[in-house]
């Protein structure tokens, strides 16, 4: 199963961070997922290739995972 984060509505492991707008697997709320550098706090560039998904920090000049980044969840 691919990593999920929890959503803020339902408390669900649901969201999939791959993406920068997701669906909720339980509650079905849409919500804009940002990931930031745990190292700087910068935002981070999405990259995506062949159906993966990782980060760039440019300021760090380093890949991040999915699992590193910090994220900021807003409603849509």
């Amino acid at each position: 199963m691919a990593y999920q984060i929890t959503c803020p509505s339902c408390q669900q492991e649901g969201l999939d961070p791959r993406q920068s707008t997701a669906t909720c697997s339980h509650c079905a709320k849409q919500f804009k997922i940002v990931g930031f550098c745990p190292t700087c706090h910068v935002e981070l560039e999405r990259l995506q290739a062949c159906g993966a998904s990782e980060f760039f920090c440019n300021t760090c000049n380093s890949m991040i995972s999915k699992r590193q980044a910090e994220y900021q969840i807003t409603p849509v």
